[in-house]
């Protein structure tokens, strides 16, 4: 910073205040500064920073060891929104073992973050965490109803009711639920949803098929599906194009012979064949809405109450009328 000053011809407290971005300044004082800057090349010690103010501006994000499209999309939108909020986002990931998840939490204490994102898609996690010795705020994203401080949910029951709603206006009674696997919140969420639709609405009871969110185990599942059944819903649409392919290869047409919904609308799920018709989540506006629940902790104000979000149906071309 002393070199930069030298070089532009003004003090160091000078040099601060422009980074800082301070609007007490000559525009032509600013313009030199900012010359110097580009010239030497200049960049801030954040770890000196720290030393000084006592604060290091990171906030922590704590992301499954096994990625999939919501998850990365979400922690994609925590990123975007905690750089341009003025905090630095430092990322790590963890296995679904509790050595790993506690390694995790440990490293990003250790770093001495001001606050924490979690995914904490199972049990396994949340465990974890309330085990974790720190009062910094957290704010948790896919962890059903749990609310250990804040939470960002999205409302799975929703989704799933507007999918069996829209498979019961095409005439569909008969109705198979592909699950993911039931240590997963979510997927827990889907199944309780599913299975009260089939009692409200009195349709046929099936065996429930459970994947592990993959397309392999979708395609697994195909040999499996009822005979009976007329249409299948799918907890994620990655399961959802494994079973079209078993599907495909066992010579049963989708929607002509079979109809089936995913959930989450990943973007491959418009070029599948046929494309596929999926609930929406939205997964950025929960990355956002995680960080400004952050920001307003850290400020000591209180946050908007907002309820969760609702998922919307998007109607493709893999269902046709019973």
């Amino acid at each position: 910073m002393h070199d930069v000053a030298a070089l532009a011809g003004v003090s160091h407290q000078t040099v601060s205040r422009v980074i800082n971005g301070s609007t007490n300044l000559r525009p032509e004082t600013r313009d030199r500064v900012l010359a110097a800057i580009e010239e030497l090349g200049y960049h801030r010690n954040m770890a000196a920073r720290a030393l000084v103010t006592g604060r290091t501006h990171s906030i922590g994000v704590l992301t499954p060891g096994e990625p999939n499209f919501g998850t990365m999309s979400s922690v994609q939108a925590v990123e975007r929104a905690t750089r341009e909020s003025g905090y630095f986002p430092l990322v790590t990931s963890a296995l679904s073992e509790s050595e790993s998840i506690a390694a995790a939490l440990e490293f990003l204490r250790d770093r001495s973050i001001e606050a924490l994102v979690v995914v904490a898609p199972h049990d396994t996690v949340l465990q974890q965490l309330d085990s974790l010795k720190s009062d910094v705020p957290i704010i948790t994203l896919q962890t059903g109803g749990y609310d250990g401080g804040h939470a960002v949910p999205i409302s799975q029951a929703d989704g799933v009711r507007a999918a069996i709603d829209y498979l019961r206006s095409m005439g569909h009674r008969r109705i198979q639920h592909l699950s993911g696997p039931s240590s997963y919140f979510e997927a827990q969420l889907r199944r309780v949803a599913f299975d009260e639709a089939v009692q409200a609405h009195g349709l046929a009871d099936f065996e429930t098929l459970e994947g592990d969110w993959g397309a392999d185990s979708g395609y697994e599942c195909g040999s499996r599906v009822d005979p009976d059944a007329t249409a299948v819903f799918c907890s994620n649409d990655q399961m959802a194009l494994g079973l079209i392919h078993a599907l495909s290869d066992a010579g049963r047409r989708v929607p002509q012979d079979i109809s089936v919904v995913g959930f989450d609308d990943i973007p491959e799920s418009a070029h599948s064949l046929p494309p596929l018709t999926t609930i929406h989540q939205d997964f950025e506006g929960v990355g956002q809405r995680a960080v400004e629940l952050i920001l307003a902790q850290l400020k000591g104000e209180e946050a908007p109450e907002r309820g969760p979000f609702t998922p919307w149906l998007v109607v493709r071309e893999s269902v046709a009328r019973a």
